[in-house]
């Protein structure tokens, strides 16, 4: 494109703090009404949309010769997606609710049969039929109520994470005049059904407000019952396996502190568990008769217990004070999810990388744990809905191994294969190789890089690479199966995932080392992770493409700064890289909660240093740069689309080098970008295409 970014007329904006003068000449790509481009995209300013759509038809023109291989990497993706798929129903008292596609269909079908029938299928919500018309359409939370009458249901029709609540009639199918407008997506209902729980947002986008609505009447009437006093603090409900409790949970990423609402008194006052405490984190079950006692089971960290600890406590009692532990903290063995059944306590946990599940005997204390073999693999569980039984389901994927889902009795140790992922082009795991490595790191310390692989791939140093990290929040990236990247993988890539400090792969402490003061142990594990790949002659030294997307995109803009030369090109995909500005600016959506885990650069001359020495944007640099394609979404309320239009801004300025540089933003989608799932093929095929171009293979 023309150099448009260089020749606008703007004034930049100068600012100081700690005697430090910042001059940001791309400011004005920034929406003064941002906050109404987040419902209504048409209000965008004519001169940044112009900018905006004279970016994204660059790119398409660099796009356009690769058409054809687009074209066929989506009928090859698409090939992969058994179409009319479904999920494996969950049984709930006298009814099976699942969800599942029609041939063709971009939106899931949620519905429910007669419990242990195969035949009887009502189809409660229509995705495709409510997202006819609309650009964007993402359902959000949808309940039934507990007489199974109605189901409460939430949709985004913006990208921008604003829901619609509604509560559909199950048996006539349409919906009741109880809407409720710009809510976060969380639905709890009360036992009786009279009654539902939701969350509003605040001015600045953030879930601060609790309300409850009785059915029937005006939502304008709805009672606020709870509101968060902190701007750090995001608020979200769910509720106890025992069905007794919904959970009004506050926090940032450091510090939590839940309240109960009772669902079979409603009208009653919330109950705080423990008043936050800065560093103290905990989540709550609830058992009825624990050791004859009606008891909350708490994860926490309590106590010096950084990879977790599980205890009990009294529920007339419930305080710090009565904690008594039932599962003791072990350094290195990370608790990542805790459910309680009448008879059993399950947790997932993880250790040297592998989750596993652990079922533990509430009456006699004995433990037996469910794991697999494999090098890496992906595992998860969900209790269902229940109490008073046995069994549970879980699920288990590996980068050569298609989902599974079985269910399991926890007590006989049975386990039934419900559903084996389907690849209708066909999958044969035995193609494939998948393994896991240890890059040592600068200091010492070594980084599990996940890798998979086509058996005949030749690993003498000729391979292209899609190196995948993302190192934040304590988020691990699974090695578990995608369909997508077997079209890299078919094609001689080695694709791996790099299990960066900032990640909790290794439990707590390697989240620790990855935020704040050692944010940049992230950006180095990752650099390694590259260079050890290309010392073990895994892959070629000038044919690695990066790939991260949000925090992960800020990875990329990071790496892309300090070592340009490891990488042939760069995806990041809605990428954090404006980190500086928007961390001193305390009006945005995220700002107050993301200050655990960067620092507060208003307050703190040391986090404003810290922070400036590896924001992506401050730090471009008169450099050669790899290929980089970056990715956005207008109505995004997690990394706004001005972040990565400013970084491609300054890029065009300043880099020395002729390599495509790339912007595309959906001005139709947010954070998630397109909502259908074909659509989505799109997305992962321009990727692709990129990779595979950059790499010089199309």
């Amino acid at each position: 494109m023309s150099d448009q970014a260089a020749q606008t007329t703007h004034a930049p904006l100068v600012r100081a703090f700690h005697g430090v003068t910042l001059s940001d000449p791309h400011a004005w790509l920034r929406a003064e009404n941002w906050r109404d481009v987040m419902r209504d995209p048409s209000l965008l300013a004519p001169d940044i949309r112009a900018w905006l759509e004279a970016e994204n038809a660059a790119a398409e023109a660099w796009f356009a010769p690769r058409a054809e291989l687009r074209q066929h990497l989506v009928k090859e993706m698409r090939g992969r997606i058994k179409e009319d798929d479904s999920s494996v129903p969950a049984t709930d008292g006298p009814f099976a609710y699942f969800t599942r596609f029609r041939e063709g269909g971009q939106h899931p079908l949620i519905c429910r049969r007669p419990a242990g029938a195969i035949a009887g299928e009502t189809v409660i919500l229509d995705g495709d039929a409510l997202a006819e018309g609309k650009a964007y359409f993402q359902f959000g939370d949808a309940r039934q109520s507990p007489d199974h009458a109605l189901y409460a249901w939430t949709a985004d029709e913006a990208g921008s994470e604003y829901y619609t609540l509604r509560i559909r009639d199950i048996a006539t199918g349409a919906d009741r005049a109880d809407e409720i407008g710009e809510t976060t997506g969380d639905v709890l209902w009360s036992a009786d059904g009279q009654y539902i729980f939701y969350i509003r947002r605040d001015p600045e986008h953030r879930p601060s407000f609790v309300y409850r609505h009785r059915l029937g009447t005006d939502p304008g009437e709805d009672v606020l019952i709870y509101e968060e006093p902190d701007k750090g603090f995001f608020v979200s409900l769910g509720q106890t396996q025992s069905g007794r409790f919904g959970l009004v949970s506050c926090g940032d990423h450091d510090t939590s502190e839940i309240w109960l609402i009772d669902r079979h008194d409603p009208l009653a006052p919330l109950r705080l568990v423990e008043p936050r405490e800065v560093g103290l984190r905990y989540g709550v079950e609830h058992h009825p008769d624990l050791d004859g006692t009606e008891s909350l089971v708490i994860e926490t960290n309590a106590d010096g217990a950084e990879d977790f600890k599980i205890v009990a406590a009294p529920l007339a009692t419930p305080g710090r004070a009565q904690w008594r532990e039932i599962v003791p903290h072990k350094q290195g063995r990370l608790i990542l999810s805790v459910a309680v059944l009448r008879g059993h306590l399950l947790r997932l946990e993880r250790e040297d990388g592998l989750p596993r599940l652990v079922v533990r005997d509430l009456a006699g204390g004995a433990e037996h744990a469910v794991a697999f073999a494999e090098e890496a693999y992906s595992l998860g569980f969900d209790p269902g809905y229940g109490f008073d039984k046995s069994e549970i389901r879980f699920t288990y994927s590996s980068m050569t191994t298609p989902t599974e889902v079985w269910d399991y009795d926890v007590a006989s140790r049975a386990r039934v294969l419900r559903k084996r992922q389907e690849v209708p082009s066909g999958h044969d795991p035995e193609r494939y190789v998948t393994r896991r490595l240890m890059a040592p790191a600068a200091d010492g310390e070594l980084v599990p890089v996940s890798l998979l692989f086509a058996r005949d791939t030749p690993l003498d140093g000729s391979a292209p690479c899609l190196l995948y990290g993302y190192g934040a929040y304590g988020i691990s990236i699974p090695a578990g199966f995608s369909t997508s990247r077997l079209s890299l993988v078919d094609r001689g890539f080695v694709y791996a995932i790099a299990h960066i400090r900032g990640g909790t792969e290794k439990g707590w402490r390697w989240y620790r080392e990855g935020k704040l003061a050692r944010k940049t142990n992230t950006f180095h594990d990752f650099i390694a992770a590259g260079e050890h790949l290309i010392r073990e002659r895994l892959v070629a030294p000038d044919k690695i493409v990066a790939h991260g997307g949000s925090a992960g995109g800020m990875l990329m803009g990071a790496v892309a700064n300090l070592r340009p030369d490891l990488f042939a090109g760069i995806v990041a995909e809605v990428p954090f890289v404006d980190v500086l500005n928007t961390m001193l600016d305390d009006t945005l959506p995220l700002t107050p909660p993301e200050w655990p885990e960067w620092g507060n650069p208003i307050t703190d001359p040391d986090a404003f240093a810290h922070i400036r020495s590896y924001s992506p944007y401050d730090n471009v640099a008169a450099q050669d740069y790899p290929a980089i394609f970056a990715l956005a979404g207008l109505t995004d309320p997690r990394v706004t689309y001005w972040e990565p239009a400013k970084w491609v801004a300054r890029l065009r300025e300043v880099k020395t080098d002729p390599r495509p540089l790339l912007l595309r933003t959906n001005m139709e989608a947010g954070h998630g970008g397109a909502a259908g799932r074909f659509d989505r093929l799109e997305e992962t095929a321009q990727v692709q295409a990129f990779a595979l171009a950059i790499a010089g293979k199309g």
